[in-house]
């Protein structure tokens, strides 16, 4: 019987045993940390053997194929043991590949990915189509391809994901786009982490299809350099040689393969970088056959994502909003971009090698003032203090909605939009988006 360790006992972990077991592999599951309770329940309930706080070295390196959990960097001790003994290290997401002939729609980029895998599975869901969300958000794939399987599965692909995919083919590809990211997990060299994010189109063949952002320079850089066999669905924000997606006069038009469009203005996202999440999902629901009448309501009526540009409240003619997902400089961009009022901008945590060069412009036009929020406030003071706007600095989300609220005049916006990680202060970025809201609306 072949020996199948998991990495980590998150929800791909868990998952990824459960499917393993059901197929007859002896498994193992191994997490350095501590294990949340219910997925203790969920392996026990399987009968299968784990282990918390620890990685024991016999029980490990014996594996005859190792599933690693997404946030297990490979320069994890670990995971070096295992990679210097030529073990095979794979995702939960290539191992759920093997054991389903369902359709997959997979979706990778810096970002947009998560708002664009949410809204793509709303038009499939509401179009009665048989549909799981899995990857970086929903249900384990493979859990889902075990207990609860579905004829279309719709995957958000963070980087970190695809390094460990190597025969798993994406029916439908879609890359939103490639700017600097987790630059720290890639040795600092940004070539390492766009050849993770073009991993997307390994494998397809010429019935599968490739949908991407045609004006991203990294992509069009990159695209030259594969030989790329499935039919390419390029958009781009306005008309443009080779588009296929795009605006023209108010009309949100997609021309491949049934042709479709609808006003701009009754679309439900909004702001620039919106524009490209709905016309990714319209293309990919275009391919997958569903009718225009429910790709235009469901484009018409989607809620939106939490923790991505959501509208909090107002508070004393003052504007809330929680972006807590903008976890690097680019998304901070499309956030600040968007806005039409004075910003009282939060930014900082983990900075994960960033520039806020690209900001900057920005930050000088549309904000009455900025709030670090961070243990480490230090690179921020160097950036931002001598650009003459005012600064406060915090280092607890309770003392930074003060300060905002101190700050903030009638009719300004207040934006948490970070540029970084969340890991300094908080549990992650949903805890910091939430902690964000909860003393926002206790104001």
């Amino acid at each position: 019987m072949k020996r199948i360790v998991v990495l980590g006992a998150g929800e791909s972990g868990a998952g990824a045993a459960i499917l393993a077991k059901k197929q007859g592999f002896d498994v193992f599951v191994s997490d350095m940390s501590a294990i949340k309770d219910k997925y203790k329940q969920l392996m026990d309930s399987h009968g299968i053997a784990w282990e918390e706080g620890q990685h024991t070295a016999e029980k490990i390196l014996n594996a005859d194929e190792v599933i690693k959990s997404p946030g297990i960097p490979k320069e994890a001790p670990m995971v070096k043991k295992l990679s210097e003994q030529s073990t095979h290290i794979i995702s939960e997401i290539e191992f759920a590949g093997r054991y389903t002939h369902s359709k997959m729609i997979c979706i990778t980029g810096s970002n947009g990915k998560t708002t664009t895998t949410s809204l793509i599975y709303h038009i499939f869901k509401a179009a009665g189509y048989d549909v799981g969300l899995a990857g970086n958000i929903g249900r384990s794939l493979a859990l889902q391809i075990a207990e609860d399987p579905h004829e279309y599965y719709i995957i958000e692909l963070s980087s970190f994901q695809l390094d460990n995919m190597y025969d798993f083919r994406a029916d439908i590809a879609i890359l939103l786009n490639i700017t600097p990211d987790h630059l720290d997990r890639y040795d600092n060299c940004m070539q390492n982490y766009v050849d993770a994010k073009m991993r997307i189109i390994q494998n397809q063949t010429p019935a599968d299809s490739f949908i991407y952002w045609n004006d991203d320079p990294v992509i069009k850089r990159e695209l030259a350099k594969y030989d790329i066999r499935a039919v390419q669905y390029p958009f781009s924000e306005l008309k443009e040689s080779g588009s296929i997606g795009y605006i023209e006069e108010g009309q949100y038009t997609i021309e491949e393969p049934t042709p479709f469009n609808m006003e701009q203005e009754e679309l439900s996202l909004t702001g620039k970088h919106n524009i490209y999440n709905s016309l990714a999902a319209g293309i990919a629901s275009d391919i997958a056959g569903i009718k225009k009448e429910a790709i235009r309501k469901s484009l018409g009526d989607f809620p939106g994502v939490e923790h991505r540009l959501e509208k909090v409240c107002k508070v004393g003619g003052v504007q809330y909003i929680n972006d807590s997902k903008a976890t690097n400089v680019d998304a901070c961009w499309y956030a600040l971009e968007s806005m039409k009022t004075p910003v009282i901008l939060i930014l900082g945590g983990k900075d994960k090698g960033n520039d806020y060069n690209e900001i900057k412009p920005l930050v000088q036009e549309k904000c009455a003032g900025l709030v670090y929020l961070g243990a480490d406030n230090t690179k921020l003071h160097r950036f931002f203090d001598g650009i003459g706007i005012p600064i406060r600095d915090t280092h607890s989300m309770k003392d930074c909605v003060r300060a905002c609220y101190e700050m903030a005049q009638p009719g300004d916006t207040v934006l948490l939009s970070p540029c970084c990680a969340s890991f300094d202060l908080f549990k992650n970025m949903e805890d910091r988006g939430q902690q964000f809201k909860t003393l926002v609306r206790s104001l």
